[in-house]
């Protein structure tokens, strides 16, 4: 299920504040800056901090 363009323009990194963008699989979304991944579990991002995965 794919994330609505709308809902990806107004969410935010929670930790910087800084763009999030689609991964290419569509399991989460990536923030360059913190170099953080936040998961999409059932179509709803989780956009906590503690559920972020740390990008190598």
């Amino acid at each position: 299920m794919a994330l609505d363009k709308e809902l990806l323009d107004i969410l935010a990194c929670p930790k910087c504040k800084g763009e999030v963008k689609l991964t290419e699989e569509g399991d989460g979304l990536t923030c360059e800056a913190c170099k953080l991944k936040y998961p999409i579990k059932d179509g709803i991002p989780v956009m906590l901090i503690d559920e972020a995965e740390e990008l190598g």
